[in-house]
């Protein structure tokens, strides 16, 4: 293996690491803040989780990351680099920030941008169809949070505004919750590790088994070293939830992610999460939504792309004086 592959594994495993933490909140943020698990079992939980889903999970989406979206036959591993660079420094810089955004925009749009840098082609179906992806999530999430909030009510016997919960009722909420949080942690492994491994198979450095084995323990990492920041981030600063909502929300993120999963989409666990809460929110009353919370996230998702784009760029246009693309 070259030096420039050594550092690109080593590049991958970074960013991988910053994924981890970063959605560690997505993930178990409310079963942790509400009391329903505490933080070190949080996140170990997660962390195994995260690694089974990026192992055996992961495999359709490492295809449409390395393979569809741009001509994989001209990325060389400079070229790999300058894509894992450019998205690793952006959501290192949002994480560092405690601000939950799409790392899979982040990726795509810097691997558009490195494509445009580099003269290779881009396949702009892909690009249509993970768009579209990306749009109808949230909404569906909001639905679902909607109608599912509903239903964990009426499973359990709560109430809205109940002020005396049976102990077996809390008790129940609290274990759907931490289970659903399971599965978004499955999930977000399945969802996520190749933002940071499709390189690998965009170059063929490695097959989908070890890229998802090498990204899951970067993931494992960095929430086990830098989780705990973004757990209660998500969970309290854009909604006050209850066990019921926090459970409804958590189950409808998991299924909306997965399924596009499923089919070799990825979308954000952040845009599927608060989409999900919001519809929470509204089955519980519309003063419940922290609207400027929600305005300051749509921001970092408008920005995230667009400076995606723009630093993957110039930094392919950088690399340029030092070796050929």
């Amino acid at each position: 293996m070259s030096l420039e592959a050594v550092f690109l594994v080593a590049l991958v495993l970074a960013f991988a690491w910053s994924i981890g933490a970063h959605y560690t909140g997505a993930c178990m943020g409310m079963p942790f803040g509400s009391g329903s698990i505490k933080l070190v079992p949080a996140l170990v939980l997660m962390a195994v989780l995260a690694l089974l889903g990026a192992v055996f999970a992961s495999h359709r989406v490492e295809s449409t990351v390395g393979l569809s979206i741009i001509d994989a036959s001209k990325v060389t591993v400079a070229a790999a680099i300058v894509i894992v660079v450019s998205a690793f420094l952006l959501t290192t810089v949002y994480t560092a920030r405690k601000i939950p955004t799409s790392t899979i925009q982040i990726l795509v749009f810097c691997v558009v941008g490195t494509a445009l840098g580099a003269g290779i082609s881009v396949h702009w179906l892909t690009i249509l169809k993970l768009a579209i992806v990306w749009v109808i999530a949230p909404p569906i999430a909001l639905g679902l949070g909607y109608l599912f909030t509903h239903g964990v009510d009426r499973i359990v016997g709560y109430r809205a505004g109940q002020q005396n919960v049976e102990a077996r009722v809390l008790r129940t909420l609290s274990v759907i919750l931490v289970s659903v949080g399971a599965a978004a942690s499955f999930t977000m492994g399945a969802n996520d590790v190749s933002n940071a491994t499709g390189v690998f198979i965009m170059t063929h450095l490695f097959d989908v088994w070890v890229a998802g084995l090498i990204g899951g323990l970067g993931l494992l990492l960095g929430v086990l070293t830098w989780g705990k920041p973004l757990l209660k981030k998500v969970a309290f600063d854009i909604v006050h939830v209850d066990l019921s909502m926090a459970s409804a929300a958590q189950l409808v993120q998991a299924v909306v992610v997965f399924l596009a999963v499923t089919f070799g989409f990825f979308t954000s666990m952040n845009q599927a999460l608060v989409g999900a809460m919001m519809g929470a929110g509204i089955a519980r009353g519309n003063g419940t939504i922290q609207w400027k919370a929600v305005a300051n996230i749509v921001k970092g998702w408008i920005i995230a792309p667009i400076s995606g784009i723009i630093l993957a760029f110039l930094f392919a246009k950088l690399a340029e004086l030092w070796f050929t693309l």
